[in-house]
């Protein structure tokens, strides 16, 4: 007989198949991290007026982006800023407007909310229609620009959700915007 008993012979497999279970290595599954829209914070002289805050690069989408959450498909659309107590379209928004055209163009069934956002000047009633119209401005500019009107809603939140919550020029400036989400692929 051998020097092992026949007791310990299976106790040594079940041993060694454990060691290899945990020496194998399993692949690292595949994140892309969420796009966060961040209006840059604008610096100016003291007495010339406030430069808006400028829009973040478009990112070039995968093709797999419709197979990800809505969440993270609004990250692809920038919002646009807006000059105090206005709605018309600026020349930097009427940029970032058009690289969210083009994101539109080419995912044509997605469909998307925009959102209209003003500082906390101003009462409840007054921020509301601005809000509206904000959102209403970009609408018109996306549609000039051959998005179809019945992918794209419209709502106000006036100066209910404030993206900074300061009370100075600087957060004023970041809550004048449209934000866009995506409600539907």
């Amino acid at each position: 007989m051998n020097r092992f008993s026949r007791s310990t012979g299976p106790i040594a497999v079940a041993a060694v198949l454990v060691l290899a279970a945990a020496c194998s290595k399993k692949p690292a599954a595949k994140t892309t991290p969420e796009p966060t829209p961040v209006p840059a914070t604008p610096t100016a002289e003291p007495g010339a007026p406030t430069p808006a805050p400028r829009p973040q690069p478009t990112q070039v989408p995968s093709p797999s982006v419709l197979s990800e959450p809505l969440s993270k498909l609004s990250g692809y659309l920038n919002p646009v800023f807006f000059d105090l107590d206005k709605a018309d379209v600026r020349p930097d928004a009427k940029d970032t407007l058009g690289a969210n055209a083009e994101f539109l163009r080419k995912y044509p069934s997605i469909k998307v909310t925009i959102e209209g956002h003003t500082d906390e000047r101003g009462t409840r009633e007054y921020n509301m229609a601005l809000g509206q119209r904000r959102a209403s401005s970009a609408k018109e500019y996306l549609i000039s620009l051959g998005i179809e009107a019945s992918r794209l809603t419209i709502v106000s939140y006036g100066k209910e959700r404030p993206f900074c919550t300061g009370h100075d020029e600087a957060c004023w400036q970041k809550n004048r915007r449209d934000q866009f989400t995506v409600t539907a692929k």
